[in-house]
C-alpha cells in the first residue's frame, strides 16, 4: 500500500543578513505566528519594536509571491511558518579604560516567512 504524498502549495519570503539581532525578530515574529495574512500585517504594522519595519515588508513580499507565482487568494493565506536563524556576527572593537578594548557584537539574521492556503 503506498501512500500519495500530498503537496500543500506554499509560499515563502527569506530576508538574508538582516543587520538586527534574531532575538528581537523573534518577539514580533512569535506575535503573528499562526494569524491569517491581513491580521498580521495589521499587528505587524502597529507594534512598536524595531522589527516590525523589515517584518512588514518581508510580510508584502511573502503575500506578493503567493498571489504571482502560485495564484493563491490573498484572503485565505495564513502565516505557517516564520523564523529567525542567527546570521553571521559581525565583531567590532570599542575602546575601553586603561588602553584596553571590548568587542562589540553586531548580530544579524536569516528571517523567513512561509504562507499557506487554509482551507
Amino acid at each position: 500500500m503506498e501512500e500519495e504524498k500530498v503537496t500543500v502549495p506554499e509560499a515563502r519570503a527569506t530576508l538574508r543578513y538582516a543587520r538586527i539581532s534574531p532575538r528581537k525578530v523573534k518577539i514580533v515574529a512569535d506575535l503573528i505566528r499562526g494569524k491569517s495574512a491581513e491580521e498580521a500585517l495589521s499587528i505587524v504594522k502597529f507594534a512598536p519594536k524595531a522589527s516590525s519595519e523589515i517584518l512588514e515588508k518581508l510580510l508584502n513580499s511573502a503575500i506578493a509571491n503567493a498571489e504571482n507565482n502560485h495564484f493563491m487568494n490573498r484572503k485565505d493565506l495564513v502565516v505557517a511558518e516564520i523564523y529567525a536563524n542567527q546570521g553571521p556576527t559581525l565583531k567590532r572593537i570599542r575602546p575601553a579604560a586603561k588602553g584596553s578594548a571590548v568587542r562589540i557584537r553586531k548580530r544579524t539574521s536569516h528571517i523567513t516567512i512561509v504562507l499557506r492556503e487554509s482551507k
